[in-house]
């Protein structure tokens, strides 16, 4: 059977480790260190990147104070979309899930022309193969869709396999480095010291300190498919915040060991993509090295592959509550997998990839780099809005939550996420490599496609209120 409606989501599909792989993958953990750690050094954040990812981890946890505590009466694969349209309105849960759905979609482009690029280059320079980014786009978003197409079981299983590749390389590194006395640097812990947190640059640093986050609503968006939810969901998510801030903060610090303070700068500002590469092959070997290259490129795929999955379960959310075109909602025959959403997605995506590729834009410079920038925005905002739906949705019922978890948190969460904010969007042109008129219209598409998603919870208020006061409600329920 090829695949009819069901009930719903498969229940009961995936544990606690699952969702977390989901999460960390979404992160792209190889990706941040080699990619973003140089450029935090280089570009503002300086040796002080570590505490930026202490920061930035703290700034989560936060959040997830509130977040876990509503997760207990939001089961629903909306997620943030749920938490908004509970605690605030439906006209705003709609508007943010639109805002999610273009976040979701723009770190997906971004991912996949940087993934097309990079393998592209390393099958040129290695083997002497020339093939077009965008083909090997193509054959990447079809093996995507299958993995997604399948039960959510089969992508846990895949992502927890890339993960554990593209994490213990880097692990491996920082141990070595460790048993290296720093590389014969020795070992200092400067970077944690106010004087270097506190610089000029301190606003871009923690812009990819909290970029290194994003992505983690994934808990509450596999929730319908979670094991004993209530339980399952806060403990994914806070070992998914606590593990990704340790990880980096103890990567970052350990690079810095290896090449000294001074070193570490200078080899970010003058060779940032081989930062990481060069001690690799001092340390563990040039086969390593190379090793590690290939898992920068499944680090990639890991995180295509996480984000398609997350979309596909927003789309069948809006589907199920008829924002959308009410098809979406249709579950596998077999894996109960949101099926024609995934179609949807991958189409969206395949059209959108070949406009890029159409029109010439660099799949490095201007898809991976801008996209980046649209959705680190996107997501933000969304984030900024479900910490008000926390504080909104216990003030009337505090249900069992302390003063802590209801609203100084989640307030204090806001607060720092709206300063972040801020901070990226003063810092547009830096981010995206670009100070173009479409680079600078990123919050005003954000804007703008929230209010479109408010738009269509007003029609659906018009034409069936009954189904307009059902929106965001949990499948329980």
């Amino acid at each position: 059977m090829s695949g009819v409606q069901q009930a719903g989501l498969r229940k009961n599909a995936i544990g606690v480790a699952g969702i977390v792989f989901f999460v960390v993958a979404a992160a792209a953990p190889l990706t941040v260190v080699v990619g973003s750690v140089p450029l935090a050094i280089s570009m503002g954040g300086g040796v002080g990147i570590p505490a930026l990812f202490l920061i930035a981890g703290l700034i989560y946890l936060l959040f997830a104070v509130g977040y876990c505590a509503m997760s207990r009466y939001s089961g629903n694969a909306g997620a943030f979309y749920t938490f908004v349209t509970r605690g605030l309105n439906p006209l705003c849960g709609a508007g943010s899930a639109f805002m999610a759905l273009l976040a979701y979609n723009a770190v997906q482009f971004a991912l996949y022309g940087g993934f097309g690029y990079f393998l592209s280059e390393a099958l040129k320079s290695h083997w002497g193969i020339e093939i077009p980014w965008f083909a090997l786009v193509v054959v990447t978003l079809g093996i995507v869709h299958f993995c997604g197409e399948r039960d959510i079981e089969f992508s846990g299983k895949l992502l927890a396999a890339l993960l554990i590749g593209e994490t213990a390389i880097v692990l491996a590194i920082d141990i070595a480095i460790l048993l290296t006395n720093g590389n014969g640097h020795g070992f200092t812990a400067v970077p944690f010291s106010p004087s270097q947190i506190f610089v000029p640059g301190l606003g871009i640093g923690l812009i990819f300190a909290i970029c290194a986050f994003l992505g983690f609503e994934a808990t509450a968006i596999f929730s319908e498919e979670a094991r004993d939810p209530v339980r399952t969901i806060p403990r994914a998510t806070y070992l998914a915040v606590i593990g990704i801030m340790l990880f980096y903060a103890f990567s970052a610090w350990a690079i810095i060991q290896g090449y000294g303070v001074s070193g570490a700068i200078e080899m970010a500002t003058n060779d940032p993509s081989n930062l990481w590469l060069k001690i690799c092959s001092e340390l563990l070997g040039t086969g390593a090295s190379t090793l590690m290259n290939i898992l920068v490129l499944t680090s990639m795929f890991a995180a295509i592959l996480a984000f398609h999955n997350s979309i596909t379960r927003y789309l069948f959310s809006m589907g199920r509550e008829q924002l959308l075109w009410n098809g979406l909602a249709r579950t596998h025959g077999t894996h109960q997998s949101p099926y024609i959403a995934g179609r949807v997605q991958s189409i969206a995506a395949l059209i959108c990839m070949g406009a890029f590729a159409a029109f010439g834009q660099d799949p490095y410079l201007i898809i991976y780099s801008w996209m980046a920038a649209l959705s680190t925005i996107g997501m933000i905002a969304v984030q900024v809005l479900a910490c008000l739906a926390v504080i909104g949705f216990f003030w009337k019922n505090p249900r069992d939550t302390n003063l802590w978890q209801r609203l100084l948190a989640p307030a204090a969460s806001a607060l720092c996420l709206v300063i972040s904010l801020a901070l990226v969007i003063d810092n547009l042109a830096l981010m995206s490599g670009s100070d173009s008129w479409v680079v600078r219209s990123f919050p005003y598409l954000v804007l703008l496609t929230g209010v479109a998603g408010a738009l269509c919870a007003f029609r659906l208020k018009s034409a069936d209120p009954a189904k307009y006061r059902a929106m965001g409600l949990s499948v329980a329920e």
